[in-house]
C-alpha cells in the first residue's frame, strides 16, 4: 500500500558528548568567530533570497526550477561540496540537488532538507520580490527560498572560520515538495538514501512562532488522501430501500463519511472529507479537484464519489486509523457496494526521544546567543513535509528558515531580521554536532502520542 506503513519508529538520540565544554550554554572562542561570521553573511544571504524569488521556479516549471538548482550548486560548490543535479523526468518532475561535503569524521552526520520548487506557476500573477523594510513580499519568499538562503549563509559562515572542514554534510533539495512525483517511493528515492549515511536531519522550512515566540518542532503529522467510491444498482426511486432495488450509492455514500465522523474520532488525528458527489453518474474531472454528477429525484443514484486526506501524528497511527476506515467501509447497505483507496502520501515525523535531545542541543545554543528558549510546536499547527519520509531513521527537527506569514498565496512575506538568528543558530548546530562523537547516544522507538 505504501512503503512506510509498518515500519519501526526509530530515532537516533543526541547523547551528551564527553567532550563537549562544561557548559555548553556558553560560547568557545571558535563558536565566537562563528556567530561573528554569520553575522556578516546576513545581507549576502537576504540577496541571494531575492535573486532566488525573482526566478519562477513553481514545481511544473521545469526549466525554472532548475535555474534555481543551479544557483545553489553554485554556491555551494566553492563551499567543498560535490554537487550534481539528478534529473527526475522519471517521476513527472524537473530534479533535484544532491550536495555531499565528506571530512571523514567522527562526528554526527547532518542531513539538510529543503525544496527548490513553489506553488507560483508562470501564469501567477505574483511573480516579484519587493522589499519594504523589513519585510520582503514574493512568490515563495517563506516557502521556502528564505530557507535555501539561510543554508547558504550558515555554510559560508562556517567555511570561512574552518569550522566546515570537519562537518560532514549531506544537502538534499527536491524540485517538487509542492506536488510530489509519482510514484513518491521512487520521488523521494535520494532522500531516503541521504538519510541512510546520516544521523540528524535538519528540514529549512520557516520558522514557526506563536505569540511572538519562536518555536521548535520536533513532529509533522502525515498527509494521505482517499478516495471513496460506492455504486448500487440504478432503478425507479419508488424501489428504494426494496430488497430488489436496495438503498443506492448516495445512501451507501453517506453511511460510511458519517460512520467515519463519528467512529474515528481520536487525539491528533483528523480526516476531511474534500469533495462528495453522487447520482445516476458521477465522475472526477481529469484535474483531480473537481467533479461532476447528473442524477434526477426519481432515480435511484448508482454512483457516488467522495475524496478527503488523513492525518496522524505517527505511522502506527495511520495504520490504526486505515484499518478502522477499511472497517466502516466494508460493512455495505443492502444492494451497495464500495471501495477505499489511499495515496501514497506522507508519512509522520513523530515526536520521539531523539527530536527532543536535539531541540534541547538548540535550546543550549539559544542561551548561548541570548535568545530566549525554544518550545514544542503543536503539531496540529504545522503540515507534512519531506523530513517525515526519513524521520523513522534519524533524529529530525524543522524550522531552521525565516519568519513570515501567508504561504501559498500572493502577499508572501518574510520578516528579513529573524535571517540573522537563524544563520546564526544553524551554523553552530551544525559546528556542535560535527564534534559530537557519531556513536553517542541511543536508538528509542518511543513515541509520544498517536
Amino acid at each position: 500500500m505504501y512503503a512506510w506503513l509498518g515500519m519501526g519508529l526509530l530515532a537516533t538520540l543526541v547523547g551528551t558528548c564527553p567532550a563537549r565544554a562544561a557548559n555548553s550554554n556558553t560560547l568557545s572562542g571558535e563558536e565566537r568567530r562563528i556567530v561573528a561570521a554569520a553575522a556578516a553573511e546576513n545581507d549576502r544571504s537576504i540577496e541571494l533570497l531575492e535573486k532566488l524569488v525573482n526566478i519562477n521556479s513553481g514545481t511544473m516549471n521545469f526549466a525554472g526550477v532548475e535555474r534555481v538548482g543551479r544557483i545553489m550548486m553554485a554556491e555551494l560548490a566553492p563551499l567543498g561540496f560535490q554537487v550534481e543535479w539528478r534529473p527526475m523526468s522519471a517521476v513527472g518532475r524537473a530534479g533535484l540537488v544532491l550536495a555531499t561535503h565528506h571530512a571523514g569524521g567522527h562526528g554526527k552526520r547532518v542531513l539538510l532538507i529543503g525544496h527548490l520548487d513553489t506553488v507560483f506557476e508562470p501564469d501567477s500573477p505574483f511573480q516579484r520580490y519587493e522589499r519594504r523594510g523589513n519585510i520582503a513580499e514574493g512568490p515563495g519568499v517563506n516557502d521556502m527560498k528564505d530557507g535555501l538562503a539561510i543554508m547558504v549563509g550558515a555554510l559560508r559562515a562556517l567555511h570561512a572560520t574552518g569550522a566546515l572542514e570537519r562537518a560532514d554534510v549531506t544537502i538534499v533539495l527536491a524540485g517538487d515538495e509542492e506536488d510530489a512525483g509519482s510514484p513518491e517511493s521512487q520521488a523521494r528515492a535520494d532522500l531516503v538514501a541521504a538519510a541512510r549515511q546520516a544521523d540528524v536531519a535538519l528540514e529549512f522550512e520557516a520558522l514557526a512562532t506563536k505569540n511572538g515566540h519562536d518555536m521548535g518542532t520536533i513532529a509533522r503529522r502525515s498527509d494521505i488522501g482517499w478516495t471513496l467510491r460506492t455504486t448500487a444498482q440504478s432503478g425507479h426511486s419508488s424501489g428504494v430501500f426494496s430488497a430488489e432495488a436496495g438503498f443506492g450509492a448516495n445512501y451507501e455514500l453517506t453511511r460510511i463519511i458519517d460512520a467515519f465522523r463519528r467512529e474515528l474520532r481520536e487525539p491528533n488525528a483528523t480526516y476531511n472529507v474534500g469533495l462528495l458527489i453522487g447520482g445516476a453518474s458521477a465522475a472526477i474531472n481529469a484535474d483531480g479537484v473537481s467533479a461532476s454528477a447528473s442524477g434526477k429525484t426519481n432515480v435511484i443514484a448508482a454512483q457516488g464519489i467522495a475524496k478527503g486526506d488523513l492525518r496522524t501524528l505517527s505511522n502506527a497511527q495511520t495504520e490504526r486509523m486505515v484499518a478502522r476506515m477499511r472497517a466502516i467501509v466494508a460493512d455495505h447497505l443492502p444492494g451497495t457496494n464500495a471501495t477505499l483507496e489511499f495515496d501514497e502520501g506522507y508519512p509522520a515525523m513523530a515526536p520521539t526521544a531523539g527530536n527532543r535531545a536535539l531541540l534541547a542541543r538548540l535550546n543550549e545554543i539559544n542561551a548561548a546567543l541570548g535568545l530566549e528558549p525554544m518550545g514544542e510546536l503543536d503539531p496540529m499547527e504545522r503540515g507534512a513535509g519531506d523530513i517525515s519520509f526519513v524521520a523513522d531513521k534519524l533524529d529530525c527537527l524543522v524550522g531552521f528558515g525565516a519568519v513570515g506569514q501567508g504561504s501559498h498565496a500572493p502577499g508572501e512575506t518574510v520578516e528579513l531580521p529573524s535571517f540573522d538568528r537563524q544563520i546564526k543558530r544553524t551554523a553552530l548546530l551544525i559546528e556542535r554536532l560535527s564534534k559530537t562523537p557519531r556513536d553517542s547516544g541511543f536508538r528509542a522507538d518511543a513515541v509520544a502520542g498517536g
